[in-house]
């Protein structure tokens, strides 16, 4: 009916004019004394000619907006499948088209090019600083000395936003690694516990942890990246003599408490969102907040669920749901 509406607008012109064209007929019929049945005879004939030319243009009218309509719907508009020009404006509309579909394919195979470039540097650059980070972590672990627990801890934490910075770029990348299989959480927890296991002792920050005895269907290597982003903010907002506890919830959900300094009410809605840091961040000059971030877009794309439920000064709890099934990467 809206179709039907916006075309009945468009031709109130043709409308009103046949109208009037009728009108003139039957005045210079009546001033002739004709009969009135020819008048009525023309008038109809005339009526259902243009009533048939009306409903006629009407059809071509409906393809066309339905034809729109589903290129809209498409994944990837083209301007192979429009609609052949009725008149010189329609025309000159299509060639705009045309221009800015060609502009908008040469701006993304730039941008796919400049991504690309800038996804080969990144990787490698992330490799070449492995190696010294290895080099230096063999150095520091020569003297078990207090000062290098320190420097251990600040190369673990520079080790840590490198692999974020390749993680947050492979993230909008049009291939993905991800491998959905059945996973022992148990044995994913343990390597994030195991790689924060110096600070845990250094600090002495109790950990409360129990077997999990559960199998989640979940990408091992992401996952693993999620718990440890978590891990690091609870030993990081956790004093010393502080607790950290891992256990599950049913229906398979992964919580991590711990006894720090919390988050405040006005900033617990926005923890997740990209670049924010809350009081605490404002504190702590380092915060990037781009960690939670992180997890979150993780989490959508290994259809996980994540929350966080804190209060000032009593400790912080995240909860990771791994109870639905995985669906498509967004």
């Amino acid at each position: 009916m809206k179709i039907f509406g916006d075309y009945l607008r468009r031709h109130l012109g043709s409308i009103g004019i046949f109208l009037a064209c009728c009108g003139i007929f039957v005045l210079v019929f009546s001033l002739y004394d004709l009969p009135a049945e020819a008048v009525l005879y023309g008038g109809v004939l005339s009526a259902v000619l243009y009533l048939f030319w009306f409903l006629v243009r009407f059809r071509k009218y409906y393809q066309k907006c339905r034809t729109l309509r589903q290129m809209q719907q498409e994944i990837v508009i083209t301007t192979r499948h429009l609609p052949p020009p009725e008149d010189a404006s329609e025309q000159a509309y299509q060639e705009l088209v045309e221009l800015l579909y060609q502009k908008q394919q040469e701006l993304t195979q730039e941008w796919r090019v400049r991504y690309s470039d800038m996804m080969e540097y990144y990787t490698a650059w992330t490799h070449q600083m492995k190696t010294p980070i290895a080099a230096m972590r063999l150095h520091l672990q020569a003297a078990d000395t207090p000062e290098n627990h320190m420097l251990l801890e600040d190369l673990q934490r520079i080790e840590q936003y490198v692999e974020m910075v390749l993680c947050y770029l492979r993230l909008d990348s049009d291939s993905t690694d991800y491998l959905f299989v059945q996973c022992d959480l148990d044995s994913i927890v343990r390597q994030a516990v195991r790689r924060f296991s110096a600070q845990f002792i250094h600090r002495k920050i109790r950990l409360e942890y129990e077997p999990l005895d559960c199998q989640v269907l979940t990408d091992e290597k992401w996952l693993l990246f999620v718990l440890e982003q978590v891990l690091s903010n609870a030993l990081k907002y956790t004093p010393s003599g502080g607790t950290v506890s891992i256990f599950l919830e049913e229906p398979k959900t992964l919580c991590i408490r711990d006894t720090g300094i919390g988050i405040a009410a006005e900033d617990l809605p926005r923890i997740f969102e990209k670049g924010f840091t809350g009081c605490n961040g404002r504190t702590d000059k380092k915060a990037s907040g781009i960690g939670l971030y992180l997890c979150r877009r993780i989490c959508r794309n290994l259809n996980h669920t994540i929350t966080a439920e804190s209060q000032a000064e009593q400790g912080t709890t995240i909860r990771i749901g791994m109870f639905r099934e995985t669906r498509g990467i967004e």
